[in-house]
């Protein structure tokens, strides 16, 4: 039973890496439609084979180590950012054989919170003043916008009842929970960009005035890495608000489509928004997004404690 359930997570993994594989190559072509121009898209039929000429370009490159970097931490940090990208997908109600369990909820969040310490690690074992600039950037805006995510969260469980996110995909059979919580959602799509450093919240990986971000000194197999996780990131994300806000099961194909047009919002917001400055992220955060989940949550509680006292 346990040699099942091991094959059935690298099989998952498997997928989600194919997965960020193609996301890559959508990515380009959707931004290329929205700048009128031709991207690098064409290796292959319709450009299929380019994600996996792009992998094997960064993985055949020579690793590159900077002198005076802490080289241990340096080099586990992309591994450790894509480990904790991968281990979250085991929340997922996949019904495959898969260890679905109560509190998947709590550890999507302790997961969440760890992103945050490969991102540090990485910006300060680089031993480089842009590495280091751009990961406590990302530090600061990841931890401002946990808050925001976790407390929408919590007003969803309110209302579902549950830590475990299979009984999303019941609550909502009738209706979707979309349709309650449409400001909520739209802070949760806004607070999933800063998240997983998209524009306009690209702050960890500002090209115009920190060369690089906290990635400056990586290349190659590393550089490939820390790609592949924010790219997982998105997946995940993008999965999370299907189940939460549109009720789907991910044995559906309506599962895929919806996941399919979150991740089209994702890059269709890359092609259209202007990064913002970044004292204006965090007033949003914490004088904006923060009220507001917390006023909703205060809220869902009220009617839960009415429902509760209507029953008795």
């Amino acid at each position: 039973m346990f040699f099942i359930m091991l094959l059935n997570y690298i099989i998952l993994i498997i997928c989600v890496l194919i997965s960020v594989a193609f996301v890559t190559l959508l990515e380009r072509k959707i931004l290329g439609y929205i700048q009128i121009r031709k991207g690098p898209n064409k290796v292959g039929v319709m450009g299929l084979l380019q994600p996996f000429a792009d992998a094997l370009k960064l993985f055949t490159k020579e690793q590159t180590v900077p002198t005076l970097s802490n080289f241990l931490p340096y080099y586990l940090s992309p591994v450790f950012s894509l480990f904790t990208s991968l281990i979250v997908w085991s929340t997922m109600p996949f019904f495959l054989g898969l260890e679905n369990f109560n509190l998947s909820v709590l550890f999507f969040l302790c997961c969440l919170s760890l992103g945050v310490y490969s991102t540090m690690s990485a910006g300060w074992s680089s031993n480089s003043k842009y590495s280091l600039l751009g990961s406590l950037r990302a530090v600061a805006q990841t931890i401002s916008y946990e808050v925001s995510l976790a407390l929408i969260l919590l007003s969803s469980v309110f209302i579902v009842n549950s830590f475990d996110i299979i009984y999303f995909n019941l609550f909502q059979e009738k209706i979707w929970l979309l349709w309650f919580m449409f400001p909520l959602a739209i802070l949760w799509l806004a607070s999933s960009l800063a998240e997983t450093n998209r524009t306009p919240f690209d702050f960890a990986e500002g090209e115009s005035e920190l060369v690089s971000g906290f990635n400056t000194e990586y290349s190659s197999g590393g550089f490939a890495l820390i790609f592949m996780a924010e790219y997982a990131s998105i997946l995940f994300m993008s999965a999370l608000f299907t189940i939460l806000f549109l009720g789907s099961n991910p044995d559906s194909f309506m599962f895929y489509i919806k996941l399919s047009s979150i991740v089209f919002v994702f890059v269709w917001v890359r092609g259209t928004l202007p990064r913002l400055r970044y004292d204006k992220l965090m007033f949003m955060a914490w004088k904006s997004f923060l009220p507001v989940a917390l006023n909703f949550l205060i809220f869902f509680m009220a009617i839960k404690m009415l429902f509760f006292c209507w029953e008795f």
